[in-house]
Parts: C-alpha cells; structure tokens; sequence
C-alpha cells in the first residue's frame, strides 16, 4: 500500500472511530438518563410564554423580505472589508468597482425603501 493510500486509511479510521464514539456516548446516554413522559413535555414552547391559538400559523411575507435585506447587506460588509483593508493595492480600478456595487445596493435599498418595505407595522 502506498504512502498516499496509508494517509487515506488514517483518515477513515479515525472517522470510523469518531462515529463509533459519538454512538456509544449517546447509546450510554439513553441508557442512564430518566425516561418520565407527561403532556406538558409535549407542548409547544415559544420564548417562555404559552403558545396561544393553533399551532400553525401564518407569517406576514414583509418579515422575511425584512430578513433577506439583512443578509443582502451583510453580505455587503463581508464583500467591502476585505477591500477596505486592501485598498491600495486595487488602485483606482478598484475604487471604480467597489463604487459600481455600492451605488447597485443603493438603488436596492431605494427601490425597498419606496416600495414600503423597510416600515416595521
């Protein structure tokens, strides 16, 4: 067997054994831990308050366009960083870009703004 191969059965052995040991740990925590089940158990639990209604509900879509915009400019900041710390090797080439994705999240956080989106009801 090649060195190459050895480096991959080092690999699967200790996966093999990581699998292993998580299933015994978990196989002797079933079989310590106490077993009481009750209805309360059972209930839905929602940030310490008891659920009110059924327990399905309808979310209003604006609160997850209000969460997709949170990453859009989250995703900004993780694209403007590396820039910023890298700005002078980029030149004014670089300068020019990172203005070009500014002003193109600009435009989508006006078009958002105008269409209502950003007003928390």
């Amino acid at each position: 067997m090649s060195e190459f191969l050895r480096q991959y059965l080092l690999v699967a052995v200790f996966g093999v054994a990581a699998f292993g040991l998580v299933g015994a740990f978990l196989g002797a925590a079933s079989l310590v831990r106490p077993s009481r089940p009750s209805a309360g158990k059972v209930e839905n639990y929602e940030s310490g308050v008891d659920p009110v209604g059924a327990h399905w509900g309808q979310t209003q879509i604006r609160y997850y366009i209000f969460a997709l915009l949170f990453v859009m400019f989250d995703v900004e900041a993780v694209f403007i960083f590396p820039w910023a710390t890298r700005l002078e090797a980029f030149g004014y080439f670089g300068l020019v870009e990172m203005t070009i994705f500014i002003f193109i999240l600009a435009l989508g956080l006006a078009y958002a703004w105008r269409k209502g989106v950003l007003r928390w009801v």
